[in-house]
């Protein structure tokens, strides 16, 4: 018995690393999106879109790194870190999409960033 560690950046690998284990071509594709990890960072967001943010995150399973200020309101902006997968992150975007203040632009920001980072 063997035990390594998988460093899985994109799909692309996921995809190529699930298939040579043998996993059916259907449960690949299902089971990529889970097997990337990304951490993303936002920037000057106010505290109560940096708490949305968070109980996204959180709702799907994810996590989020905001300051202790963020809560009681004492930060006037935030820095936010977001770590899930990517599926977590689909997730999240689309329940960004239809919430109020600057929530659907940032899904469209991180949908375009996470984009990014795979081809």
């Amino acid at each position: 018995m063997e035990i390594k560690e998988l460093q899985i950046t994109n799909q692309s690998q996921a995809k190529a690393e699930i298939a040579k284990v043998g996993a059916s071509p259907v449960s690949v594709n299902i089971m990529a999106p889970k097997a990337v990890f990304r951490v993303i960072k936002i920037s000057g967001v106010p505290p109560i879109v940096a708490n949305i943010l968070k109980q996204e995150m959180l709702s799907k399973g994810g996590e989020a790194a905001v300051p202790a200020g963020a809560i009681n309101y004492k930060e006037p902006n935030c820095d936010v870190i977001l770590m899930g997968t990517l599926q977590q992150f689909r997730r999240v975007i689309r329940s960004l999409r239809i919430q109020p203040l600057t929530l659907p632009a940032i899904a469209e920001k991180i949908k375009e960033h996470l984009a990014e980072a795979e081809a």
